[in-house]
């Protein structure tokens, strides 16, 4: 592999090692919570190498293999969404991982969300290819086939069941549609429907429980139970986290000195350890770097020639602000508790090995811009 062809800004480089110093930091540092998972540490570097090794591999493979193959990835996983719901063993209530001795928990979702960003990639080009001035009718049609390919993965990792996920899917096509200049009525109108569904479903679930519960059973009753929930700022978990925050001071507690013990601390709460141990200061840096990595993604987007490299890249750029934003607002009181994690600084080997694949996507697209810049002078 040739190295020297390869041209990726040096900023997200650095912006990478420092995720991945602050992971394993951290990590480290929940394990004196959590003596079960104390070596977990040890496990997210292992993960990290592997990561590694998965972004050269992307970049020497290159994106368009990906981008051309999209469907088929997409069938596959599908395939193994379904299969989750028959062979899983459950963990938690859920049917989220197939477990593979020696090496843990496969989480198929979470691969599902750069396919599908892949996939519907592939899908806006062809269109705007086909269609260079679409009449409202093709656009409609157009719309009804990508509701359709996003409703098959999302009722299959609902039923897992996994809600956060499918949220993640809805606002990746959404802000994919969007940034492919798919008409301002369509996102109106869907803001109209959306309102009026989430309306009414909350009026039937505070004022007709009884029928809530018939019509979409007790377990979803339950999830939407735990999302309204949040905003009591009560529980056990929230109330901890949220002294370990607080107690911090300027430079925090120290590493490892983290002073109460608090579910998921490696994984969903990871920001209010890392907050604990390293402080207002601490946390502002995690903050800016986060903020700094998104900017320079999104600034690639914006230089990008290649119209299926910006839509790709708004997908993922939406996808790690969100989940950056609901992860670090949980972790506050401000957001509902999910469970889903901060990309780069979570432990799981599923989600830091789907975000190592973008990250070998970006580093593509970046190659992509800074060739184009300087073959046309920019």
């Amino acid at each position: 592999m040739n190295l020297s062809k390869y041209k990726v800004e040096k900023s997200l480089i650095l912006t990478m090692i420092l995720f991945f110093i602050i992971s394993l930091i951290s990590i480290y540092s929940a394990g004196a919570i959590d003596s079960a998972n104390a070596s977990l540490y040890i496990k997210q570097l292992m993960w990290y190498i592997c990561g590694t090794i998965l972004v050269f591999f992307i970049m020497f493979i290159g994106n368009d293999f990906f981008i051309r193959n999209s469907f088929i990835f997409y069938i596959l996983g599908n395939i193994f969404l379904l299969l989750l719901l028959f062979f899983a063993r459950p963990i938690n209530d859920a049917k989220c991982w197939f477990e593979i001795k020696g090496i843990g928990t496969i989480q198929p979702s979470e691969f599902m969300k750069i396919i599908l960003i892949l996939f519907l990639s592939k899908q806006i080009e062809d269109f705007r290819i086909k269609y260079n001035n679409p009449t409202i009718l093709e656009e409609f049609l157009f719309l009804l086939k990508i509701m359709i390919l996003v409703a098959i993965p999302s009722i299959l990792t609902f039923l897992e069941p996994d809600t956060g996920v499918v949220l993640i899917y809805f606002l990746i096509t959404i802000i994919m549609l969007f940034v492919g200049g798919i008409r301002f009525r369509w996102f109106l109108l869907l803001i109209i429907l959306c309102s009026l569904g989430i309306g009414t479903l909350l009026f039937i679930y505070f004022q007709k429980q009884e029928m809530f519960i018939k019509l979409f059973g007790t377990s979803f009753f339950l999830r939407v139970d735990r999302l309204l929930d949040w905003s009591n700022k009560s529980g056990f978990q929230l109330e901890h986290g949220l002294f370990s925050i607080g107690s911090a001071g300027l430079f925090g507690h120290g590493l490892k000195k983290t002073p109460l013990y608090f579910p998921e601390a490696h994984t969903d709460f990871i920001f209010a350890v890392y907050a604990s141990n390293f402080g207002l200061l601490g946390s502002l840096f995690l903050l800016c770097l986060i903020i700094f990595f998104d900017l320079k993604l999104i600034q690639t987007a914006l230089r990008a020639s290649n119209n299926i490299y910006k839509y790709i890249t708004a997908g993922i750029v939406g996808m790690l602000i969100y989940q950056q934003i609901q992860n670090i607002g949980m972790t506050f009181g401000v957001m509902p508790i999910t469970g889903i994690t901060l990309p780069f600084i979570s432990y799981g080997g599923s989600s830091l090995l789907s975000y190592m694949f973008m990250v070998g996507v970006l580093f593509n697209i970046s190659n992509h811009v800074i060739k184009y810049r300087h073959k046309y002078g920019e």
